[in-house]
């Protein structure tokens, strides 16, 4: 008995495997509930913070008490397009971008600190 005849009944049963059922509507809805999930768990609250931040920036007016992200706290003196004032002490006046402001401050609590 030559050993190629041992071999040869294998692969004809290896190519006589039946495909795998369920194909085309199984495999692309996993990838569909996945882009999902990641849209309303990641992308969305991130478009909403950035739509927030952007009103804020907006509605900032002279006067605002702001904290930058750097950590500098003051008083908005003079805003422009793309750039604001703040002084952070007596008659010292920082110029940085409109986006570095992260939050505006109640009114009067640089004062109490």
């Amino acid at each position: 008995m030559n050993p190629l005849d041992l071999l040869i009944p294998a692969a004809y049963a290896q190519a006589a495997a039946p495909a795998p059922q369920g194909g085309g509507l199984g495999m692309m809805l996993m990838p569909l509930i996945l882009i999902a999930v990641m849209y309303f768990l990641m992308i969305r609250p991130q478009m909403k913070r950035a739509k927030e931040h952007r009103s804020m920036l907006e509605a900032l007016s002279r006067g605002d008490e702001v904290l930058t992200n750097g950590g500098l706290a003051g008083v908005v003196t003079d805003i422009g397009d793309n750039f604001v004032t703040i002084e952070v002490a007596d008659n010292v006046r920082v110029r940085v971008q409109k986006s570095a402001v992260g939050n505006v401050l109640p009114k009067g609590s640089l004062k109490a600190s």
